[in-house]
C-alpha cells in the first residue's frame, strides 16, 4: 500500500512539474504571426462595425464600408495581391 502511495505521489509531482514548466504559447514563425496579425485586424473590423451598427446615424452599408477600411487599414501593402515570402538564399 505504502509503495502505490509513494507512485502516485511521485506521478503527481511529475504531473504538476510538467504543468509548470509549460511557458506562454508565442508564434513560432513568421507565418503564425502574419496569421495573428490577421486576426486582430478582423477582430477589430468587427469591433467597428458593431460600434457602427449601434448607433442610429449609419446605414448598413456605411457600416460595411466602414468595416472593410478597418480592415484594410490593418493591411501593411494597402491592399494588395499577398505574395509569398521571399526565399532566403543558403550559405
Amino acid at each position: 500500500m505504502r509503495k502505490t502511495f509513494m507512485r502516485k505521489g511521485a506521478a503527481a509531482v511529475f504531473a504538476a512539474l510538467m504543468l509548470l514548466s509549460v511557458g506562454s504559447a508565442y508564434a513560432q514563425t513568421k507565418g503564425m504571426d502574419r496569421r495573428d496579425e490577421k486576426r486582430d485586424d478582423r477582430e477589430g473590423a468587427r469591433d467597428a462595425k458593431q460600434a457602427c451598427k449601434a448607433g442610429d446615424e449609419n446605414t448598413r452599408a456605411e457600416c460595411r464600408q466602414e468595416k472593410r477600411d478597418v480592415k484594410q487599414e490593418g493591411r501593411r501593402d494597402g491592399g494588395a495581391p499577398n505574395t509569398p515570402p521571399a526565399a532566403t538564399p543558403k550559405q
